[in-house]
C-alpha cells in the first residue's frame, strides 16, 4: 500500500437545479463543469455571470474600508502643505508592486515622496525604528506603509512622538492590539465592515490609490495583478476581477522594467498569464530581497531609463539563479534535521541564508504535510527564520498562543516570520506540539478533487473548457481529477538526477493518456503497480505543432499490497529506505554483513515459529526479501507471516546456483580423476587454483566437493581432502547437499528470472 501524500477531500454526488443547467448553456459553459463550480460555491445566476463576466464595476467603494476618509484627508493636507512624504514598503513582490503603486500614485498628485523597502537583514520585517528615526532625522513628515505595519507598534509610537503621523495599510493577521497609526486601512479591521477581506498588500495600496485619485487607475493593475498572484492570497471576488483585468494590462504593459523582466525570462507578452507572475516574475523579484537590498525591484518597476531596466532585470536574473541554489543545498540540510514524532517540524541550522528560509520551510512543510519552521542563527546570537504551514494548522493563531517565547513574530494562517532567543528554542518545541495534541489537531495537507473521470474523458476540447475558469490560483486552483484503477506503462525519469516522471495511463477504458510528475522522479519504482488512483491537473502539451491531451501528476495513493522489482545490482548496492523496513535473509552469514551496512531489523528466517517470534516487537509496512531460500515456499511464508502491504525482491544469491547448475557427469569425473591421482588435496588454501585447473567454477566446485563428501566418496580434516577407498556406490542424487541444490535453484530460477506480473500472481495465491 502506499497512503496519499494529501487529505483527499472528495466531491460530493449533488443534483444541480434546472435554472442553474440552462444559465450554463446560456453561458456555452460545458456540463462537466457544472458540479466543479457549483461545489466552489459558484451557485447562483448571479454568481455565475460574475464569475464568467468580472467587470472592474464590481470592485466595493474603497471608501468601504475603515479609516480610508482619515488617510486620504490627512494625504490631502501633506499635499497642501508639501510635507516630505515616505512609502514605507516589504521586500517581497507584494511589498514591491505596493510601494511602487503608492509612489507612483503620490507622483501623479506632485508630492514629494520617496520610498524605502526594509533590507531583510538588517531591518527585519515591518516598521523598524531605528529606520523611522534616520528618515524623520531627514525630514519626513508623513509615513504610509504598505503590506506591513498592524505589528509595529514601537517604530509608530515613535514617530507619534516625534509629531509624525503614519498612515498603515496591510493586509497580515491581526495582533491583539492594533497600533496607536493615525489610520489603519485593512480590509478585515475589527471595526470595520469591507465586504471582501482577502485583499492582498497590493490590493489594499490600490483601494487607497482609487481613493486619492477618486478613480479607478488602470494603468496600476499590472501592479496589482502580479502582487496578487505573488501573494498567494484567495482569487475569488475582488481579487479575481483585479488579476482578470490585471493580466490585460500586464500583456500591454508600457512599464520598460516589466519588458525587460519578462525578455530575460525568456517569455513573450502575448502568453503572459497567472502562471507567468508566479514562476517567473515573482520569483524574480523575490529573489532580490531574500538576498540583497530589494530597493532596485521598485526602481526597476517604475523607471523610464531602458538601459538601467536592461541592467536591473539581469541582475534580478541572476540573483534569482542564485537563490535557487542557495535554497537547494539549506533544503537538503535541514531535511536531514527532520523529528518525524513531532507534529511541527522547527529546525534550525547555524549559517543558513534568513533570505530563503521561507522557501525551504514551505518546500519541506509540502513534502511532509506538517507545518514547519526553519531558523538560522544571527549575528546577535538569535534564532531567526520564517514558517510555512498545511491546511488544517493556522500557524499565525498557533503560535500567537507562545508569543512570550519569541523577541517578534508576524504573518498570517499560513506563513510567519519570527526570531527567538536560542535558549527558548526546545520550550517553544515543546509548547506548539503540545497545543496541537491537546486540541487533537492533526497536521495535514488537503487535496479538494474538483471530479472523478475515466481517462477517456480527457479530450482536448475538455481541457480548453477549463480555461473559462482562469485565472487560477488560491481557492480557485486549475481542477484536481481523480481517475480510478490505473496501471502505468512506458514509466522513465527524465530532467536533472531523474526528478521527474514520464509515463502513459491506461484505464479499464484502455485510453491511453500521457502523463508526466514533476519531482516523483524517485517515485517510479511505485508505478510498477496495477489499480493506482491518481489525482491531477489537465494540461496540452503542444510540440512540434501538435497538441496532445496530458495529465500533471499531482498526487496518487494504492491500496493493495505492493511487489517492487528490486533484483538489479543498482539496488542491491542502494539500500536505502527511509519508512521502517524488515530485511528478511535465509543465511544467518549474509544477515550479519547486512546489518553492517542498514540501520533496518534484519530477522533469519530458519522456521516460521522462529520468525514469527522474532517479529512480533518491530513495527513496520514493508519488507525486504534480501536473498533467496532453499524452498521457495519459505519466502512466501516469511511475507505472509510479517503482514506487511510493500515488498521488494530483491533475492540476491551469493553463490550462483542457478547459474553454474549442479555440474554436468564429466565435470563430476573431471574432479574424480583429479581426486584419486593426489595424495591429499588442500581444500582451504588451494580451492582457486584447483578450479581454474579443472575449469570449473570455483562455487560450483566447491559445491561439488560437498556432494562427494555426503557421499562418503572423500574425507576432510583441517582444510586437506583426502580420498576414500573403495567407497560404497551412490547416485549423486542420493546426496542430501545434491538434492538441496536442486531445490535452491529451482527456486532461484523462479525468484530472479520470473517477471514482475508473475511474482505478484504467485504471492496471491
Amino acid at each position: 500500500m502506499k497512503p496519499a501524500n494529501y487529505n483527499w477531500q472528495l466531491p460530493s454526488d449533488v443534483e444541480l437545479p434546472e435554472e442553474f443547467i440552462d444559465q450554463l448553456k446560456k453561458e456555452k459553459i460545458p456540463s462537466f463543469l457544472g458540479k466543479l463550480l457549483w461545489q466552489r460555491g459558484i451557485q447562483s445566476l448571479q454568481e455565475i455571470a460574475t464569475f464568467f463576466h468580472p467587470s472592474l464595476d464590481q470592485l466595493y467603494d474603497p471608501f468601504q474600508l475603515f479609516d480610508m476618509e482619515e488617510a486620504v484627508s490627512r494625504v490631502q493636507q501633506a499635499l497642501e502643505n508639501e510635507e516630505k512624504i515616505l512609502v514605507y514598503g516589504d521586500y517581497d513582490a507584494d511589498g514591491i508592486t505596493s510601494t511602487s503603486l503608492i509612489k507612483e500614485t503620490l507622483e501623479l498628485l506632485g508630492a514629494d515622496v520617496d520610498y524605502y523597502l526594509p533590507n531583510r537583514f538588517k531591518d527585519g520585517y515591518g516598521p523598524n525604528i531605528e529606520v523611522y528615526k534616520e528618515k524623520i532625522a531627514e525630514g519626513v513628515q508623513l509615513i504610509l506603509t504598505v503590506d506591513n505595519g498592524v505589528s509595529g507598534h514601537e517604530a509608530i509610537d515613535f514617530a507619534n512622538s516625534q509629531n509624525v503621523d503614519v498612515i498603515v495599510t496591510d493586509h497580515h493577521e491581526l495582533p491583539q492590539s492594533l497600533p496607536d497609526a493615525y489610520a489603519i486601512i485593512h480590509p478585515r479591521h475589527p471595526e470595520g465592515q469591507y465586504p471582501f477581506g482577502e485583499l492582498a498588500g497590493v490590493g489594499v495600496a490600490f483601494k487607497f490609490a482609487c481613493a486619492l485619485l477618486d478613480e479607478v487607475p488602470t494603468d496600476f493593475l499590472d501592479l496589482v495583478a502580479i502582487g496578487t498572484v505573488a501573494d498567494m492570497v484567495s482569487l475569488t471576488d475582488e481579487n479575481r476581477a483585479l488579476v482578470v483585468f490585471g493580466l490585460e494590462a500586464l500583456k500591454q504593459t508600457q512599464r520598460i522594467g516589466l519588458l525587460e523582466l519578462l525578455r530575460v525570462s525568456q517569455i513573450r507578452l502575448e502568453e503572459v498569464d497567472e502562471s507567468t507572475i508566479g514562476f517567473a516574475i515573482a520569483p524574480r523579484l523575490n529573489a532580490l530581497g531574500r538576498l540583497q537590498d530589494p530597493n532596485e525591484a521598485v526602481e526597476l518597476l517604475t523607471t523610464f531609463d531602458q538601459e538601467k531596466a536592461a541592467y536591473l532585470s539581469e541582475q534580478l536574473n541572476q540573483v534569482n539563479t542564485q537563490r535557487k541554489a542557495i535554497t537547494q543545498e539549506i533544503t537538503e540540510e535541514a531535511m536531514q534535521q527532520l523529528s518525524p514524532d513531532k507534529k511541527v517540524q522547527i529546525i534550525a541550522g547555524e549559517s543558513w541564508n534568513e533570505g530563503v528560509l521561507g522557501i525551504v520551510a514551505g518546500n519541506i512543510a509540502q513534502k511532509v504535510g506538517k507545518p514547519t519552521i526553519v531558523l538560522t542563527q544571527t549575528q546577535e546570537g538569535l534564532l531567526k527564520g520564517s514558517g510555512r504551514s498545511v491546511d488544517t494548522v493556522n500557524l499565525f493563531k498557533l503560535l500567537d498562543q507562545t508569543r512570550e517565547l519569541m523577541t517578534s513574530f508576524g504573518g498570517h494562517h499560513a506563513a510567519v516570520g519570527l526570531s527567538i532567543q536560542k535558549e527558548n528554542l526546545s520550550l517553544l518545541i515543546k509548547k506548539v506540539n503540545e497545543i496541537l495534541d491537546s486540541n487533537n489537531i492533526q497536521p495535514a495537507n488537503q487535496l479538494s478533487v474538483d471530479a472523478v473521470l475515466s481517462l477517456s474523458d480527457v479530450k482536448l476540447q475538455h481541457i480548453e473548457a477549463l480555461q473559462n475558469l482562469a485565472p487560477f490560483g488560491m481557492d480557485n486552483p486549475l481542477p484536481y481529477i481523480l481517475f480510478k484503477d490505473c496501471s502505468a506503462i512506458n514509466t522513465r525519469t527524465v530532467g536533472a538526477d531523474g526528478k521527474h516522471l514520464k509515463l502513459s495511463l491506461k484505464d479499464s477504458s484502455e485510453e491511453n493518456v500521457e502523463g508526466i510528475g514533476f519531482g516523483f522522479g524517485p517515485d517510479m519504482l511505485e508505478f510498477q503497480s496495477e489499480f493506482i488512483d491518481i489525482v491531477a491537473q489537465l494540461s496540452i502539451n503542444e510540440w512540434n505543432h501538435k497538441r496532445i491531451p496530458q495529465i500533471i501528476l499531482k498526487d496518487y495513493r494504492i491500496n493493495h499490497m505492493q511487489v517492487f522489482d528490486y533484483r538489479s545490482k543498482k539496488h542491491q548496492q542502494n539500500l536505502t529506505f527511509v519508512e521502517p523496513t524488515l530485511f528478511v535473509s535465509f543465511s544467518e552469514k549474509e544477515s550479519k554483513k547486512i546489518e553492517e551496512r542498514i540501520e533496518h531489523p534484519v530477522v533469519t528466517y530458519k522456521d516460521s515459529q522462529d520468525f514469527l517470534a522474532a517479529i512480533e516487537k518491530t513495527t513496520f509496512n514493508q519488507l525486504v526479501l534480501f536473498n533467496c531460500p532453499i524452498q521457495l515456499e519459505e519466502a512466501k511464508a516469511a511475507i505472509k507471516a510479517a503482514q506487511v502491504s510493500r515488498v521488494f525482491f530483491l533475492c540476491s544469491a551469493k553463490d550462483d546456483a542457478y547459474l553454474d547448475g549442479v555440474g554436468t557427469r564429466e565435470q563430476y569425473a573431471k574432479l574424480f580423476h583429479f581426486i584419486s591421482k593426489q595424495q591429499q588435496v588442500d581444500v582451504r588454501y588451494k580451492l582457486p587454483v584447483i578450479a581454474q585447473y579443472l575449469a570449473i567454477p570455483e562455487k560450483l566446485l566447491f559445491f561439488m566437493i560437498q556432494v562427494f563428501f555426503d557421499l562418503g566418496f572423500v574425507t576432510i580434516t583441517d582444510g586437506i581432502m583426502n580420498q576414500v577407498q573403495d567407497p560404497k556406490p551412490q547416485a549423486l542424487t542420493e546426496s542430501q547437499a545434491y538434492q538441496k541444490r536442486l531445490n535452491k535453484i529451482k527456486t532461484e530460477e523462479f525468484l530472479l528470472l520470473s517477471d514482475l506480473p508473475s511474482l505478484k500472481s504467485w504471492l496471491a495465491t
